[in-house]
């Protein structure tokens, strides 16, 4: 009862930890022989006259008997399950007070009744008897405490180091910045070990996020500092700018790195074993205690307080460790469930790109901004939730969940009890990287990464403020007929239809979103192309694409993401939430003069001749990384991969020849 009301009442320690192992382990030693005992003396005094001592004492049975019974369950529960279940648990906590309120009144009774006999000679025996009941009771309890102290005093957590390396380089005027040019910073100010960041297998292993982390271990987040693309690019700024540099980048890709003083001079890896395998793992997201929304890793990463023998290694610790998180959940629940998590001004700390004069010594540049692309659509109604769809509704929709982080009552459409979590793929647009990584469940994840692309996730719960269709739909509007010697003239209208966001987004510099068009007779030979990819998987010149060319301070464009060097844009084609764009396209048939837009398709005479009908397919096709770069990355492979292309969306007309009538 003791180390109970110790474990309730007391903070966090090492010295509560310990209480919840001996009160586990002295409470399961001792309930044959209470039982037994209690079994005996409910035996003797069954048929006493009911009064006030013997009353206590039928209520201190049944609250040591219910205490006994959920402590039990709770026990096989922590050892057993993945958690402890609030109602058995709040029925040992009542148990225990309960069992307080009447032992002590049922032996204080006793002990203040026989002190008024104590004159009585037949009495003498009986107040030796309590005495030293009492005496040795006072004795086990200092005993208890003994051996809690013998435990504190005898276990030697693992060391420890947040500080930062003595050489550690500081950038200049950013003393008070220790990660700079990042904005990412600490509680303290100072570092963080890796191991305190890192180890997200055991969240998994421990059988209570199996499912959750089957999910991360794909996803854009698991391999945000792996990615073989950010890595190249990386190690690029590192060489020309320095390693300090690419803490620019680590705030967001690799925290574990950044806060452990990885990134520093002379660093070659320009990150840690722990970093590269787990990038945002699960404590260096659940972790963040702050967050601003001017993007660059603008957050505060609190410094996590660990269980016993969480960082050891081997089964038995494990066990233990598991054993304390699930019998006391409190501490863990209160460091890594935030209501921030469930804010997009959380996501958008990261989701958030600009440089400044730190970076390219020259000045201020907004780069990819899905934070405020959403802010400002369509899809965000302040204080109005019913409305509003937010980051996690879509890239972490709802799941049927076993896990003991299932159901959230703060959500405004959720309860405590809904059996579902939040999926933990943050399913996006990178179809890539998972496979060229080999990850686990890569196949599902791109299958399912493609089919979000496509807009055919269905996601139940925002169905009714949701659109349907595709996610970035095509509409091809062509004549109703054509005649010999006259222009084809047709356009696409691409509609970003359900992105929160620009379509694209990202690093434009590198994605490429763009118009396939094929034009055939009726006998399926092609005619006329725009968008096709050559021999070399580079697409043919003239077609109609969504990207950005930015430029550095002398007007060069920048093609290799060498961002550093970036102060502007000279081109950037995008489509906003709910918007849409057009492309145009005129076909100059034969005896014609030429084209007149974007696009011309020139049509050879012959194969002409025998048309009696055109037939337009357009695609509008997706790859996270152009072909350019693919290259310059993997030049050192001898045959050069290419990046997986996802059709979005397709749209197609027949166009008879004949005479031009009015366009549809």
């Amino acid at each position: 009862m003791i180390t109970g009301l110790i474990i309730y009442f007391l903070p966090f320690s090492i010295s509560t930890q310990v209480s919840i192992i001996v009160h586990t382990v002295l409470g399961v030693a001792f309930c044959i022989p209470y039982l037994i005992y209690q079994a005996q003396h409910w035996w003797a005094y069954r048929d006493r006259p009911l009064n006030e001592i013997k009353l206590t004492g039928y209520v201190s049975m049944v609250s040591a008997l219910l205490a006994i019974i959920s402590g039990l369950v709770i026990t096989w529960q922590a050892l057993f399950t993945t958690a402890v279940s609030a109602t058995w648990d709040k029925l040992h906590l009542l148990a225990t007070f309960m069992l307080l309120a009447s032992v002590l009144p049922h032996v204080g009774l006793i002990l203040i009744r026989d002190y008024k006999a104590r004159k009585n000679p037949a009495m003498k025996s009986r107040l030796r008897s309590e005495k030293s009941y009492g005496i040795n009771n006072l004795l086990a309890v200092l005993a208890q405490f003994a051996l809690i102290f013998l435990f504190v005093y005898a276990f030697e957590p693992v060391q420890i180091n947040n500080e930062l390396p003595e050489d550690y380089h500081h950038l200049n005027g950013s003393n008070n910045r220790p990660f700079a040019p990042s904005l990412a910073t600490t509680t303290t100010g100072e570092g963080i070990d890796e191991r305190l960041l890192g180890g997200s297998e055991s969240c998994t292993t421990s059988g209570c996020h199996s499912d959750i982390g089957k999910e991360w271990e794909a996803s854009a987040h698991r391999y945000a500092a792996e990615d073989p693309i950010f890595r190249a690019i990386q190690n690029m700024m590192g060489k020309q700018k320095g390693p300090t540099s690419t803490r620019y980048c680590g705030g967001c890709h690799d925290p574990i790195s950044l806060f452990s003083g990885t990134k520093n001079l002379f660093s070659d890896s320009l990150t840690n074993k722990m970093g590269l395998h787990e990038g945002i793992s699960c404590v260096s997201c659940h972790a963040v205690k702050k967050v601003d929304v001017s993007g660059n890793a603008d957050y505060v990463m609190a410094l996590p307080e660990r269980y016993m023998f969480e960082l050891k290694d081997g089964k038995a610790a494990k066990a233990i460790s598991d054993f304390l998180i699930r019998a006391y959940p409190k501490k863990h629940v209160e460091s890594y469930q935030r209501p921030l998590l469930k804010t997009p001004e959380f996501c958008g700390s990261c989701h958030k790109q600009y440089i400044d004069e730190e970076i390219n010594n020259v000045g201020w540049v907004q780069l990819q901004n899905q934070y405020d692309n959403w802010r400002k659509s369509r899809w965000n109604h302040p204080k109005q939730p019913m409305k509003t769809i937010e980051c996690r509704e879509c890239h972490m929709p709802l799941v049927d969940s076993n896990d003991p982080a299932s159901g959230d009552p703060l959500d405004y459409n959720r309860s405590k009890d809904d059996g579902k979590h939040r999926s933990h793929r943050f399913l996006g647009a990178n179809q890539m990287v998972p496979g060229m990584l080999d990850l686990p469940g890569a196949r599902e994840h791109q299958k399912l990464t493609e089919q979000w692309l496509r807009g055919e996730f269905e996601i139940p719960e925002i169905a009714d403020k949701w659109v349907s269709g595709a996610s970035v739909p095509i509409e091809l509007n062509a004549p109703s007929s054509v005649s010999p010697g006259s222009n084809l003239e047709f356009n696409v209208t691409i509609t970003n239809n359900k992105a929160g966001h620009n379509f694209p987004t990202g690093p434009l510099d590198m994605i490429q979103a763009w118009l396939q068009i094929s034009v055939t007779d009726q006998d399926g030979d092609t005619l006329f192309t725009s968008g096709m990819l050559d021999e070399n998987h580079f697409i043919e010149p003239g077609a109609f694409i969504f990207k950005a060319e930015p430029v550095d301070q002398y007007g060069n464009v920048i093609d290799r993401h060498n961002l550093w060097e970036m102060v502007g844009v000279r081109y950037s084609r995008a489509i906003y939430p709910g918007h849409s764009d057009n492309a145009q396209y005129t076909v100059t048939l034969p005896d014609s003069i030429g084209a007149q837009r974007s696009v011309a398709l020139n049509v050879d005479s012959d194969l002409f001749s025998g048309a009696s009908s055109l037939h337009i397919t357009a695609r509008l096709q997706y790859r996270k990384i152009n072909q350019y770069l693919m290259n310059l990355f993997f030049e050192d492979q001898q045959e050069h991969p290419t990046a997986p292309i996802t059709t979005l969306s397709t749209d197609s007309t027949t166009v008879p020849i004949g005479y031009l009538h009015s366009s549809r």
